[in-house]
């Protein structure tokens, strides 16, 4: 049997996990002394709530290798093998302590997979992964397949408030206070593995419509799914799900995720954006 293992940065919920087959292991979420499991002490609302009322932004600790490689080790007693696809190792060390578990356990029949991405994009490369495994892939052709699409893997959104950004120290508080007044929303993308900051426009509608023109110059692979994602507005979703309804429809399959602590503590509320592959 494969365990799919991938971290709570993935933002799968417990029921999709169920359902997937696959197990997310939760980072920590720090606010000042207070610490939470992700997904698991805290839920993404009370996230949220505390993020809205912290003045300070919280700060995440990444897996640690000793727990990680108990888990590989138990697979391996089960007779298991594993495929880990973790949080990109450009934005945490997550991914490196994925990797010294591995040596810790034993690398055999153990492989690590670089997600190149995060949040509800992560999710999506998790669950194509399930798939494959279902469909009999056996564990190192499954890594291969997994590492190949995440080059391919693309996440891009909009930013709803610079507060957070600025907090984060990513913007100055002139920048944001002039964005502020502008109506300005920050437009980011994962590239290569990191966060970058890609477009602005004044407004979410225009900043949809930037996306769409950026898209507009993509081969999107339709033939494999797409998913929406939200940082705790529901409207954001529904809007942007509208707008985007021509590839809703053309895309074989359709998931919806939220952003957890991760990617939340910097863009804060509001944002909204879809993840989907290139064409090869």
């Amino acid at each position: 049997m494969i365990r799919i293992i991938t971290d709570s940065t993935s933002d799968l919920s417990r029921e999709a996990c169920e359902k997937l087959g696959v197990e997310a292991v939760p980072i920590s979420v720090h606010f000042g002394s207070e610490s939470f499991r992700d997904g698991i002490d805290i839920t993404h609302a009370e996230f949220y709530r505390r993020l809205a009322q912290s003045e300070t932004l919280p700060t995440t600790s990444q897996l640690n290798p000793d727990e990680l490689a108990n888990l590989f080790r138990s697979c391996r007693d089960s007779g298991d093998e594993v495929v880990g696809i973790f949080l990109s190792g450009d934005l945490s060390g997550t991914l490196q302590s994925a990797q010294i578990a591995r040596e810790m356990a034993g690398s055999e029949g153990i492989y690590i997979v670089d997600s190149r991405n995060a949040t509800f994009a992560l999710g999506l490369l998790v669950e194509r992964a399930a798939a494959l495994r279902d469909q009999g892939m056996n564990a190192a052709e499954l890594a291969c397949a997994i590492r190949e699409l995440a080059g391919r893997l693309r996440l891009i959104a909009v930013v709803d408030t610079l507060k957070y950004l600025k907090m984060g120290g990513r913007i100055s508080a002139a920048t944001a206070m002039v964005g502020g007044i502008l109506g300005i929303s920050p437009i980011v993308a994962v590239e290569d593995g990191k966060v970058e900051a890609v477009g602005k426009a004044r407004g979410r509608q225009a900043a949809l419509r930037w996306i769409e023109e950026r898209l507009a110059r993509q081969d999107i692979d339709l033939s494999l799914p797409i998913a929406f994602g939200h940082s705790h507005c529901e409207e954001a979703l529904r809007d942007c799900m509208e707008y985007f309804s021509a590839l809703r429809t053309q895309a074989s399959h359709v998931l919806i995720g939220s952003l957890g602590s991760a990617i939340g503590t910097h863009v804060g509320p509001g944002a909204v954006g879809l993840a989907y592959f290139l064409k090869k």
